[in-house]
């Protein structure tokens, strides 16, 4: 199913209205929507599931970095009106639920991360690829999944275009570097939302040791691999990557209203 990006109050976003409990999609660096279509397809009908588009080349230079997009997201929350939220986030998606959890535990449900940034990543190495190198980028791209096949032309095209738009580029990078300093290891005990740790065994990006460090110092979170499976666990497993996931979101619903009827 297609949905359609609204555009309203200074935000893009996709929203399905298909149920009370809003669930929160948040993309990486180089996240496209249908990086989530899976989710979307299955998920789309039963919850309120939302994308927005994290404006990493539309915020004023001097304001983009993590925090920046954190205080977009917390604005975007509010402006829609939201209760509390469920939180996905994929890579850098992860890392700003992280942040929002911190600073607004109130608003936050449950969060869930999947190859999340916030300890430890290495996507792109130590300098941007040269403008121009196809190949560098396909292999880069192909290298996000356990199967390269996963990354079709559409994908590595897309990629490719954001690393030749020189502005773009220049984002990207600002961005990234600006994850790197926001490492979360000092912050994460004060993340008391339950907190579900969906990784690739094969995970180039953030290995699995990543994950394992997570549920660590996460201490209310428990911890899936999906084996045969690298960064995106979401594209390339949708079904296994659903199944946990709704096994998940009913848990923490159901353990809520226990909440709610036992005070």
């Amino acid at each position: 199913m297609q949905y359609k990006i609204t555009e309203e109050g200074g935000f893009k976003y996709i929203e399905t209205k298909g149920g009370d409990t809003t669930l929160v999609l948040l993309h990486g660096l180089f996240g496209a929507l249908s990086n989530f279509s899976g989710i979307l397809n299955h998920f789309g009908s039963k919850y309120n599931v939302v994308v927005p588009i994290l404006p990493i080349y539309d915020l004023p230079l001097r304001k983009l970095s993590v925090t920046g997009l954190v205080d977009n997201l917390a604005k975007f929350i509010r402006y829609k009106g939201y209760d509390k939220v469920h939180l996905l986030g994929n890579s850098l998606g992860g890392h700003i639920a992280l942040l929002y959890a911190i600073a607004y535990p109130e608003k936050v449900a449950s969060i869930t991360l999947t190859g999340s940034s916030g300890l430890f990543e290495s996507a792109m190495g130590s300098t941007f690829p040269k403008r121009g190198n196809y190949e560098f980028i396909k292999k880069k791209t192909e290298d996000t999944f356990y199967d390269p096949k996963v990354a079709t032309k559409e994908l590595v095209d897309e990629v490719f275009d954001i690393v030749n738009d020189r502005n773009k580029g220049i984002r990207v990078i600002v961005t990234a570097k600006s994850a790197v300093r926001q490492n979360l290891r000092d912050k994460l005990h004060l993340i008391k939302a339950p907190t579900l740790l969906i990784w690739g065994r094969e995970d180039k990006v953030t290995p699995a040791f990543v994950a394992e460090e997570f549920h660590k110092l996460l201490e209310n979170s428990r911890l899936y691999f999906i084996e045969k499976c690298g960064h995106a666990p979401m594209m390339e497993h949708p079904d296994q990557f659903n199944e946990i996931l709704e096994s998940f979101l009913k848990e923490v619903s159901a353990a809520s209203e226990n909440k709610q009827v036992n005070t």
